[in-house]
């Protein structure tokens, strides 16, 4: 199996975890708030990493620099899933999933500006269909012509998410290509929940789940796990491939996210927002060629 191939589904790997994730992030975030769901989801990942690292026998032997890097990359990773659910809590899920879809485009922009690397003609169609689409699904048609332009609710902070994600991706590229994509994946987990609990305490946020039903706890246990995986994945495919390729597949995953969230949620987008997301999509699977 040729290495494109390998990155290819990899990176669908990603997609279908991250879907899941985020649609379970949308549910848990409206039920008990956006950063409980991030902070218990990404400790139970650490612990999936810690019992995945300790099952392999893995030896850990990092150079200073990556450390430093780990902890950056999970400072921005924490601030782009905070953005995020945020975004969640307060708007549809759908259209802030098809929001989230511009990650894959400061990514790739980043990537361009930074380390080098270049699109084809194809991938940069699929570009502008993206902040295409993401413009056409972020706004609230229905209200623009009583009360002029205006952003559907939590879209504001779904691009900022959207925009350290981006940042996210190409310093995790690095840190895999340096040190492995399981030691990539292990450091940062340990940065996030180091930075969310310093967070907790910094701006007060309450982390008990005493109330919250078993039922739930167990969900975003799953979620944890499930999220982990995909990043595993993908920081895998960084060390045998580039993260212009890996990242906008992966990031196709609105599509799993859009789909649970109509099915099971049901929720409505008005067909302009639809073809926006459509077109988003399509954009997505473009950058792939």
């Amino acid at each position: 199996m040729n290495t494109t191939l390998i990155s290819i589904l990899l990176g669908i790997g990603g997609m279908v975890g991250w879907g899941i994730y985020d649609f379970l992030g949308g549910v848990f975030s409206k039920q008990i708030g956006s950063f409980k769901s991030v902070f218990w989801s990404q400790s139970a990942g650490l612990l999936s990493v810690l019992l995945l690292a300790f099952a392999s026998q893995a030896e850990f032997g990092t150079p200073a620099h990556a450390v430093i890097l780990s902890l950056l990359a999970a400072v921005v990773y924490s601030a782009g899933y905070l953005f995020f659910f945020k975004g969640f809590e307060k708007g549809n899920v759908s259209i802030i999933a098809a929001t989230m879809n511009l990650w894959a485009v400061f990514t790739m922009l980043f990537a361009f500006l930074f380390i080098g690397q270049r699109l084809t003609t194809i991938q940069t169609i699929g570009v502008l269909a993206i902040l295409s689409g993401a413009t056409l699904a972020s706004l609230d048609w229905s209200s623009i012509r009583d009360q002029g332009l205006q952003l559907s609710s939590g879209v504001k902070e779904a691009v900022l998410g959207a925009f350290f994600f981006g940042i996210f991706w190409n310093i995790s590229e690095v840190i895999s290509e340096e040190v492995g994509w399981l030691s990539a994946t292990l450091f940062i987990k340990f940065g996030i929940a180091i930075f969310l609990l310093v967070f907790s305490f910094a701006a007060k946020q309450e982390l008990t789940l005493r109330r919250i039903p078993a039922k739930t706890k167990y969900a975003i246990l799953l979620m944890g796990i499930i999220e982990v995986g995909a990043v595993a994945l993908v920081n895998y495919g960084l060390t045998i491939g580039d993260a212009i390729l890996i990242t906008p597949i992966a990031s196709a995953l609105s599509i799993v996210t859009i789909g649970l969230a109509v099915i099971f949620l049901k929720d409505r987008i008005s067909k302009l927002q639809g073809l926006g997301i459509v077109a988003a999509i399509l954009g997505i699977i473009a950058t792939a060629f």
